[in-house]
């Protein structure tokens, strides 16, 4: 836990505004940024042919003529096909209805949000996706270099959650409940999640975090909702939360 609290100023400077809105710092992008999986369909049309055939070509050598232009046309776009096929990227978050995939190939992660809520700009942040209408649901990703190569070198689920709570992801002046804290494994690589509560004058926040190790940095990804829509948005931000992943770049 040494490691980790030497860490806090570090993640105080770029995790601060993972969970409360800073309408002083963010604007609008210029354009939601949407890496989904896109489908093309490729179509092979055969030529209209104006003018009959000449009279000295006979029924057979006109079909000849056909087929060949079919397999001309099938042998320039097979390539094409094989490369749309390829076109996914490995590592992308499964496409699940009502989200929208995100994919950044340069950091090494991945995840989902829900349809609708658009990307802006917070000082600090690598991604922050949020619903226009209700500030408080929103998502965040952030990373800060580590010379670490497990989350758990940084102690358990519960001390991990704690400190980050405490000391990066709500204000001083804000009352804080963790709720529960685990860990799972996938592809070799350990997370840790936790549900927490922060509460403000005017509004209780309901949150949730994942934490993991990769590529030299400590990712973190922090998802939430007005606690009076807890029960609404609960399935779709546990969606977004496990759907989180990193991958080696």
């Amino acid at each position: 836990m040494a490691a980790l609290q030497n860490s806090m100023p570090s993640l105080h400077h770029t995790l601060f505004t993972n969970s409360f809105p800073q309408r002083g710092l963010q604007k609008l992008s210029h354009g939601a940024f949407l890496c989904c999986k896109t489908s093309v369909s490729l179509h092979v049309r055969g030529e209209h042919l104006s003018s009959p055939p000449a009279a000295s070509s006979s029924s057979s050598q006109f079909q000849d003529s056909c087929g060949r232009r079919r397999m001309i046309a099938v042998g320039i776009t097979a390539p094409l096909v094989s490369i749309v096929d390829r076109t996914p990227i490995a590592f992308a978050a499964e496409t699940k209805k009502g989200f929208l995939p995100v994919t950044d190939k340069k950091d090494g992660y991945t995840f989902l949000y829900p349809f609708g809520w658009q990307e802006v700009v917070i000082e600090g942040q690598d991604k922050v996706f949020k619903d226009v209408i209700e500030p408080l649901e929103s998502v965040s990703v952030n990373m800060i270099p580590t010379s670490k190569q497990d989350i758990r070198d940084f102690g358990s689920p519960q001390e991990v959650a704690e400190t980050l709570i405490k000391k990066v992801l709500a204000p001083s002046t804000q009352k804080t409940k963790l709720i529960q804290a685990g860990e799972h494994d996938v592809d070799g690589k350990t997370y840790y999640t936790f549900e927490f509560v922060t509460q403000a004058p005017n509004y209780t926040r309901h949150a949730l975090t994942a934490v993991s190790i990769g590529n030299g940095k400590f990712y973190t990804l922090t998802t939430g909702a007005n606690e009076r829509r807890w029960d609404k948005m609960k399935e779709r931000l546990l969606t977004v939360v496990d759907s989180f992943k990193i991958f080696n770049v």
